[in-house]
């Protein structure tokens, strides 16, 4: 409630990217005074049994993540882990550091509890974000979202995910290939199926090549109709890659309270938010529905509430991911939600959440 109705009206006085990074690194300053770390656990984590979620092959303590984008260099993963989460992603990683796009690029539109961004990939690159995580102290899941530079002409791409998963391999625990980014140009032509059977195809056969192969999965837009859905369908049954995240951010900008004008003056970007929430649910129970629940989707997009984390997970996801919901909502968002996931356990205690089909 504080943060609700205290907290965050001073913090929306501010250009929202600035108060990203005042505010984690408030977070990293306070994590290092002796106590602070476990005083943020005892508020936030909330562990119970029937929370934990297994699946490629990896165990999950809760099924509630923190999507990419947030902790894009892979700085605050340690501290971020001592609000609740079952697991963290980082990136979208690429193999050169980048500024991304000019500022502004980050923007509230709070009458939609929304976020429109356009940041485009900037990050330190990926050998950069390996310096940290050599460095990891929780045990907590953490995922690798890859890139491509903006630079890299999309025929050359190929070679940028490839450089970010061999990079990135002995670091992460899971690993999401993002082609599906609105903010970086033309990268959304890279969800064409054949670019993607051979990309995928590729990652499969180096992952191989370790003695711990890590799990692959595909980020795909909102803006696929249903004939490119099951496009993906195939996608994977085809190259038995591990699942998909569904959705990234969309560059639709229908039914939205904010006044036309000021939707203008914003012009392009990704947005997220409660306006993406119907979407993204209805892509998860396509893909769901549609597949016979073939393969793990982890749900994201719009999660402002308990409520919304249950749809989610009731139109097919296996897990689910925050990042809007986590800046509007605040951290007790978390906790908010696995409690809600317990008592509907309790309520129905014959009914388990989806199992996905081994695949062969």
């Amino acid at each position: 409630m504080m943060y609700k109705y205290l907290i965050k009206p001073f913090l929306f006085l501010f250009q929202p990217e600035k108060v990203h990074y005042f505010i984690t690194d408030l977070l990293t300053f306070f994590s290092a005074i002796p106590g602070f770390s476990f005083l943020l656990r005892s508020c936030y984590v909330y562990e119970h049994p029937h929370l934990e979620r297994k699946l490629f092959g990896l165990t999950f303590k809760n099924p509630v993540g923190l999507a990419a984008g947030f902790d894009k260099d892979a700085r605050w993963f340690n501290e971020l882990a001592n609000f609740g989460f079952g697991f963290i992603e980082i990136g979208t990683l690429t193999p050169k550091a980048q500024i991304g796009n000019p500022k502004p690029r980050l923007f509230r539109i709070t009458k939609d509890e929304g976020l429109i961004n356009r940041m485009g990939f900037n990050n330190l690159g990926v050998e950069d974000a390996v310096k940290r995580l050599k460095n990891r102290k929780t045990n907590l899941i953490i995922g690798g979202n890859i890139g491509k530079n903006t630079a890299t002409p999309n025929d050359d791409a190929f070679a940028d995910y490839l450089f970010d998963f061999k990079i990135l391999h002995d670091y992460v625990d899971y690993f999401v290939v993002n082609v599906s980014c609105p903010n970086v140009k033309d990268l959304t032509k890279l969800q064409d199926t054949p670019f993607l059977l051979a990309l995928l195809g590729e990652l499969k056969r180096i992952n191989t090549t370790h003695q711990h192969p890590k799990p692959i999965l595909l980020k795909i837009a909102p803006d696929l109709n249903n004939s490119q859905l099951d496009e993906i369908i195939e996608l994977v049954a085809q190259t038995k890659i591990d699942g998909i995240i569904a959705t990234n951010t969309t560059t639709s900008r229908e039914n939205l309270k904010t006044d036309k004008k000021t939707i203008e003056a914003i012009a392009n970007g990704g947005l997220s938010g409660l306006p993406l929430k119907n979407r993204s649910t209805d892509v998860i129970r396509y893909l769901a529905e549609k597949s016979n629940k073939a393969f793990p989707i982890i749900g994201v997009g719009g999660i402002q509430s308990p409520e919304d984390a249950l749809e989610k997970l009731n139109a097919g996801a296996d897990l689910i991911q925050i990042y809007t919901g986590f800046i509007y909502e605040g951290p007790v968002l978390v906790k908010k939600i696995n409690k809600a996931i317990v008592e509907k356990n309790k309520k129905y205690p014959q009914r388990i959440w989806r199992i996905h089909k081994k695949k062969s």
